[in-house]
This record gives structure tokens, sequence and C-alpha cells, in this order.
């Protein structure tokens, strides 16, 4: 306990030379500043690149943009941006892109749709950057204003992933860089409503783009990005009015904010928390989660009812196995036994599949096959406490059906790379909401062979960490993103289904609080739950630089 006070002190310490006090003026536009706690713990590894899977948060929307928008806590269509118009062919294969003039990077220059051009045709050449797949045949500019991105296949389906989650780059920049997978980009030209002013292995510091093509946006100067060590110090830092913006679970939430007045908060739950496993061998994955039979044992031995109680306050939702979202996708899951996750466990079921895939339970109450103990270490995010209470949770309840689980806690950056890499047997992690509510941008990014990578590469970003290959999905996907059809769209994604519910290369949980915190005190317009304009959460990417611009200073 003294340790937890003496480090959530020092925190204090630290920001206090940064955010504004009680006693001090309210600030105006020209000096105001708000600081955000983003989930980041331990040092901060630099690396701007829109194309990284290890990029930080705010490179993507803060910084770079897109063509267009997707709210995904809302049913509206998307917002244009660097876009202003798109249109398909009669057989989806080429689309074409109307650019929004008078536009600038913030290093000054033009911004035009040859850099569009420029952007796809260099992903379509750099397989490493390719993150959702893409197959471009061709892209080009037919003037400044007009691009042209032609498919080998029909591309329906990636509409979203094209135009709402493809960061567009400067071609006077990323034309003079070597490897566009591998470059931190250092100094970030974008043309989003901030820029970046300063980094540090600690914190670094966004300020606004004074060039930004919206006119009278961001209102806020500056930016503060921390890291925080534990949850802890995050509630610390909150109620002292150190952190405007947040998005953890915080034990006793309204108990805690019911004496702050310039603190509140907004739920949003939709991201699958999940058991990622390093599913195949084939991609150089080792250890008992390789077995399908392993993976199905955990799946039946989990009691989610009490591990929502231990751990997600009683605030989280039921997931499905099908990574879906019961209550948003229930159209799109077509076996209805498959809707939801159990609650309760079945552990004679568990016991009954490990016996007959030749786990044996030993002296100790652990299985064992072939001499291999069944024993597993799944890790997470020093100070994600939900996440840590979880694994402890677990690791009780597994043990029942003679799974030895070992819960590890690392550095967000060691985590991350861990994933990215494969190198880990289960993770904890959360399913992300894909580009829009269709499952093709779940499926095709967490299952398709080729948004993953052989143990030791990076797989792309947001994609297939468990290293999950399957020719039956794969062929799925390609049918599915090959139309508008719904009709044909379910027949392929309840194939799919049927294949990653009996695989499980990511065992869901349950549909994880999303809990985000405001401080009103030097800062306006947060979205709230009669007005959610944006996804909330500092962590979002796209998300977070649509909040940052339509915030204003406090008055």
């Amino acid at each position: 306990m003294k340790k937890t006070v003496a480090a959530a002190a020092a925190v204090m310490l630290a920001l206090a030379g940064c955010s504004s006090s009680g006693g001090e003026a309210k600030p105006s536009a020209a000096n105001s500043s708000i600081t955000i706690f983003n989930g980041a713990n331990g040092t901060i590894v630099e690396n701007w690149n829109p194309f990284s899977p290890t990029q930080l948060q705010p490179t993507n929307g803060t910084m770079h943009e897109a063509l267009f928008w997707y709210n995904v806590a809302s049913e509206a269509p998307p917002a244009p941006m660097l876009g202003t118009a798109y249109r398909w062919n009669a057989d989806g294969t080429e689309l074409t892109v109307t650019t929004r003039e008078g536009v600038s990077w913030n290093d000054g220059q033009p911004f035009s749709a040859r850099d569009v051009a420029f952007t796809f045709d260099l992903i379509r050449r750099t397989k490493a950057i390719n993150a959702t797949g893409l197959d471009l045949k061709s892209s080009v500019a037919r003037d400044d204003k007009t691009a042209v991105l032609t498919f080998n296949t029909k591309s329906y389906t990636d509409e979203a992933s094209i135009i709402g989650h493809t960061p567009i780059v400067p071609e006077h920049v990323w034309s003079k860089i070597d490897d566009p997978a591998k470059t931190i980009n250092p100094n970030p030209v974008g043309t989003g409503p901030y820029k970046l002013k300063s980094f540090s292995s600690q914190s670094y510091v966004l300020e606004k783009n004074p060039k930004y093509w919206q006119p009278g946006k961001p209102q806020i100067q500056n930016v503060r990005y921390i890291s925080l060590a534990t949850a802890d110090a995050a509630s610390a830092a909150l109620t002292a009015g150190q952190v405007d913006w947040m998005s953890s679970f915080l034990p006793g939430l309204d108990q805690l904010l019911k004496n702050h007045k310039d603190l509140s908060y907004v739920n949003t739950p939709v991201l699958t928390a999940s058991i990622f496993t390093c599913s195949s061998t084939a991609y150089g994955c080792s250890g008992p989660q390789t077995d399908t039979a392993v993976r199905q044992a955990i799946h039946h031995a989990l009691n989610r009812d009490q591990l929502n109680k231990l751990a997600g306050g009683g605030y989280a939702g039921v997931a499905s196995p099908t990574l879906l979202l019961p209550e948003r996708d229930r159209k799109w899951i077509a076996d209805p036994a498959q809707v939801t996750v159990p609650g309760t466990p079945d552990v004679a079921q568990a016991d009954r599949i490990l016996d007959a895939a030749g786990w044996a339970k030993g002296a100790d109450g652990i299985r064992a096959k072939d001499g291999q103990r069944l024993s597993l270490t799944i890790q997470t995010v020093s100070g994600w406490s939900d996440f840590i209470s979880l694994n402890d949770a677990m690791a009780q309840q597994l043990k029942e059906a003679g799974i030895e689980l070992k819960p590890t806690q690392l550095s967000w950056n060691e985590w991350n790379n861990n994933q990215v890499q494969g190198r880990y047997q289960l993770s904890l992690d959360s399913i992300g909401l894909g580009a829009n509510s269709n499952p093709y941008h779940t499926y095709q990014a967490k299952y398709a062979t080729v948004t993953t990578a052989k143990v030791g590469e990076a797989a792309q970003t947001s994609g297939n960490f468990a290293r999950y290959s399957n020719a039956t999905v794969d062929k799925a996907l390609d049918v599915a993103g090959g139309t508008n059809d719904e009709a044909v769209q379910k027949e392929q994604y309840t194939i799919i289904q049927r294949e990653i519910v009996r695989d499980l290369p990511y065992i869901p949980i349950y549909v994880n609080s999303l809990l985000t915190e405001f401080n009103t005190s030097r800062a306006t317009g947060w979205p709230t739950n009669d007005d959610k304009y944006a996804l909330p959460a500092s962590w979002k990417i796209w998300d977070n630089g649509i909040v940052l611009a339509n915030l204003r200073p406090a008055k």
C-alpha cells in the first residue's frame, strides 16, 4: 500500500508542472492545454509511422487523416474528411474518389488527389504495410482532385477499410523514405488537427495545427499524452484534476467521482475481452495452446458470470463465440446457440475434451501429454487492473480442468510487441471495432491468412495476432468481400462462424465495459451518452482526432 501511495504521489509531482491548478486563471484558447492518459505505461517508444502496428495512438486521426470517417458509436454514414465523394463502378473493381480542395499538409505543402494515389500505390508496392490485404491493381490521379483505385477482384466490402481506415501520407515526404514499414517517421507531416511539438520517453505533446482545413478548429492549443504505471496512479491523477481524458476501468467509479463536480464518465461497451492464442504450429507457435482441444477446454471451463463480478465490476455485457456483438450484430449470427457464450462453466465438458485429446491429469491435478505439461503463460499490461484480476481469477477456474495458467505483467510496449511478433502463448486483449458493423471487417482482420505472419515477423496492424490460417475461412472471406448482397454474405459468414467457433484462436470472455472519464474544468465539448458524435475512448484512433477537434477551452 505504501508503494502505491508513493507512486501516485510521484505522478502528481510529475504532472503538477503542466496542469493548471484551481487558483490559476481559466485558460484562453491561446494557452489552453489538456492532458490525456490513453493507457500507456512504462517507457514510451517513439513511432509516428501511420502504417506501423506499433505506432503511437494519436498518429492516425489526430495527425494523419483518412478520406472519410466512420462513427462506430452511431449509424451515421461515413463523414467526408480528405475525400468529399466516392463511387464504385458496376462490378466493384474500380473506386473513384473526389478529394477536398484547399487542404494543406502541416508543413505548408498543398494536399491533392496525387497524394491519395501515391498512398495507395505505396501500399500496393509494399506488402508489409498492406494492413487489410487490399488487392490493388493500380492507383492513379486523373487530376488534382480525382483519384482512381483499381482492384484485381471485387472489393465492395473493403470500402470502409479503404476510405475510412487508410491514413493518407504526403508524396513529397514518403517518396524519399526507403522502407515505409520500418521508419518511425520522426517528423510526422499530416493534415490532422494536431502536429508533434515535443517527445520524451514518459510523455509527448502535440500542438494545434494552424493550417488545419476545418475553420475554427481545433481550439485547444496543446495536448499532452502521459504514461501512468497503475490503476491507482490513474485514479489519483484523475481525481486530483491532473488528467482531463482517460478510459480506464476504475473500481467504485461512481463513488470515486461523487465529490468531484468537474468529473464525469460514459460507458460504451463494444469491445470483446478475449484470450488471444498463438494458435498455429505452421506459423511458428509452440505450446499446449496450439492444440484445438486445449482452446476448447478453456472456453468451456471459464465462469464468465463470476469473472464479470470479480473483474468487470458488473459493467460487462455478454459476448458471442462468433466475436460479433450479440445486441448489435444478431442478424449476422447464423446459429442461435452461438449468439452468446455460456455464463457458467462446464468443467465436465472441458474434462471430456481433454481426456479425448490425450491430456491426462497428473498427481498434482495438472494435465500432461507426451511429456508436455498443460501449463500456459498469459500476458497482460501492468496497470490494467481489470485484466490483471481476470487473469488471477481464470487461473483458479482453469485449475479445476487441469490447466495451469501463469499470469505475467509487462509494459504496454513489450506486451504489444509480443502480440505483433507472435512471441507469446496466451495474451489478454480486446477485439476492437471494425471499420463498420459488417462482420467482414472483424473476420478479415482477425482470421484471414493475409493479415498474419510467421512468429518473429510483424502481423498487420490490429490484425491476425493468433497466427490463424484456414483455407475455408479465406475462401469465404474472398466471396463475402466481393459482393454487396447481404444474403450471400450471410452464407459465407455462416461458414466462417462454423470454423472459428470450433477452432477458437480467440476465446471470448465478455463484452468489456468501456468507461471513459472526463474533466470539464479545462475543456468542454466531450461526447456524452446523448451525443455520441464519436466513440469517446481516449485510446481510439481516428475518433481521437474528431474529439480533439471539437473540444473548446472551458470558460
